[in-house]
């Protein structure tokens, strides 16, 4: 008889234990027999001869519950203070690649790029922590009609600084970082462009624009604390006529058809609701093709794993594109797509307007400018990803309790705290004395708490990784700091009891080591001192 798989999983409630398993109801039907016989029949057979279990139990219809010990606990926190915590190797080296914040050229980031632009970054540190190569990639959009529309907006700015009226572009950028540009290039090259002709002038602006752009883009994500390992131009990947190539496969494919003068991609034979146009009536690509050819680039690249982090609005483009890879002849579900929900920002209650097109956005630069980078990464990831985010800018810049990032922060200072005040009372230890630290002293059930939530931490790494959800470790650290701070308020480290303080110390020692790793994870440092904002 084949048995059922064992999911054993934290029930939803902590009254049942540390673990919990419906094996028995899974196998009833094969078994021919109720649940809880079957449950019976499993529990007289678990054999405890270490004593890590203080409750093993059938509750219910016939589920399996059960309970750690204090043995257990004690004998794990042992363990991760001689350095050694689960490793997690669920790439085994496989090549990842997480392509991110891959914003046109056409204006800087503002705040819905930021979200974008850290739960890729997360996505990343997560995946290299769990064995994976990871590659961070940003798909340089530099091709196409905004690109155009870029040059054509610089064009009418520049001519306006030497007094001339000119209608603004209908679909132009109206920002003044395009009166900047202007003026940088008036600065550098004189009146030089009112000579030459329009379409020589509009395109050296739209190769500056968008280079500058870039370079500003580059610099913003950097001050965020984002590094990528390459920048893929699309347009490099149009000169190289690997679009072309892609479609001339697609057409061999018998997936290309025409239709009103214009070629289309039969996407309906693998589950999309209506064919995609791949190249206008008038020859121009679109989009769509484009990112074909991007997308089959990164499968020749031999990349186990595809990433994309896209903003929500691109939900339908999912299935289009999926679609012309398995026409390509690839396996579609190596790619998986991530969908970030749009930022509201909020200040004192009320929403902050912001429109790229209008000129009215609000940028990351000035978000970062005013809450700090560690406040920003964390807010931005404390909604699952396709959920929608008030970003409060006041509760950002609060140093209390209320503020989550202050709050998981000045669990780590504070902990840095205790040891000092160790310190100064000559309480402590060094490595080759930690075996000999008392920690059977360790009988609060708060105690014990600490370390089930801090042996919790491989878990949430590795689910996070699984479901690429880095939200995932922001509660996990908002929990832990919790425990640790109710744990604090009540109880005293340092004591007149020398080797219960020891005890302690290792204790906290280590929930300080869990926040600082998860909070490197996410990008955010962990400081030995709160410093105050200005």
């Amino acid at each position: 008889m084949e048995l059922p798989p064992l999911l054993l999983e934290p029930p939803k409630q902590r009254e049942f234990g540390d673990l919990t398993t419906n094996v028995a109801m899974l196998w009833a039907k094969s078994a021919k027999k109720p649940p809880r016989i079957i449950a019976e029949a499993i529990l007289k057979n678990i054999e405890d001869p270490e004593g890590i279990l203080e409750r093993k139990e059938i509750a219910g219809p016939g589920f399996l519950n059960f309970a750690f010990s204090a043995k257990f606990y004690l004998r794990r926190l042992r363990q991760l203070s001689e350095g050694q915590e689960a490793k997690i190797d669920l790439g085994h080296g496989d090549k990842v690649q997480v392509e991110f914040a891959s914003v046109n050229p056409t204006g800087p980031l503002h705040v819905g790029h930021g979200r974008v632009a850290v739960i890729g970054d997360v996505l990343a540190r997560l995946h290299e922590a769990t064995g994976f190569h990871v590659q961070r990639e940003y798909y340089v959009n530099d091709a196409g009609k905004q690109m155009d529309n870029l040059g054509l907006s610089l064009y009418a700015r520049y001519r306006e600084f030497f007094g001339e009226r000119i209608e603004f572009p209908e679909e132009g950028y109206p920002g003044d970082y395009v009166k900047d540009l202007a003026g940088q290039v008036k600065q550098q090259n004189g009146d030089r462009l009112l000579r030459d002709s329009k379409e020589i002038a509009i395109d050296f602006l739209r190769q500056y624009g968008g280079d500058r752009l870039l370079t500003i883009i580059r610099t913003q994500l950097a001050q965020f604390g984002i590094q990528f390992d390459s920048f893929f131009s699309e347009k490099a990947l149009r000169e190289r006529n690997e679009v072309m190539q892609t479609m001339e496969l697609l057409r061999s494919r018998g997936l290309l058809y025409t239709q009103d003068g214009a070629q289309w991609f039969k996407s309906t034979q693998f589950g999309d609701d209506k064919d995609r146009t791949v190249i206008k009536s008038d020859g121009e690509l679109t989009y769509f093709a484009s990112d074909i050819a991007y997308h089959r680039n990164k499968f020749e690249r031999k990349f186990n794993k595809l990433i994309d982090v896209w903003g929500a609005d691109h939900h339908g483009y999912v299935p289009r594109l999926k679609a012309a890879l398995q026409g390509l002849g690839y396996d579609p579900n190596v790619l998986q797509v991530v969908l970030v929900q749009m930022v509201q920002l909020t200040r004192g209650g009320e929403p902050v307007r912001m429109g790229k097109r209008t000129g009215e956005f609000v940028s990351l630069e000035e978000v970062l400018e005013e809450v700090g980078r560690d406040a920003a990464r964390f807010f931005f990831l404390m909604r699952k990803s396709d959920s929608h985010l008030d970003f409060d800018l006041e509760l950002a810049k609060q140093q209390s309790s209320e503020n989550p990032v202050f709050y998981v922060q000045y669990a780590h200072a504070r902990i840095a705290s205790i040891f000092e005040q160790a310190r100064r009372s000559g309480i402590g230890w060094n490595s080759s004395e930690i075996r000999n630290i008392s920690v059977e002293l360790l009988e609060l059930p708060e105690e014990l708490e600490l370390i089930r939530k801090m042996i919790q931490f491989a878990d949430v790494l590795e689910e996070s990784v699984r479901e690429l959800e880095p939200h995932r470790m922001v509660f996990y650290l908002l929990d832990l700091a919790g425990e640790f701070h109710r744990y604090y308020n009540r109880q005293r480290v340092i004591s007149d009891d020398r080797e219960l303080s020891r005890a302690r110390l290792l204790l906290v020692e280590n929930v300080q080591k869990t926040i600082r790793r998860g909070l490197e994870l996410l990008g955010v440092d962990a400081p030995v001192k709160m410093a105050s904002r200005s």
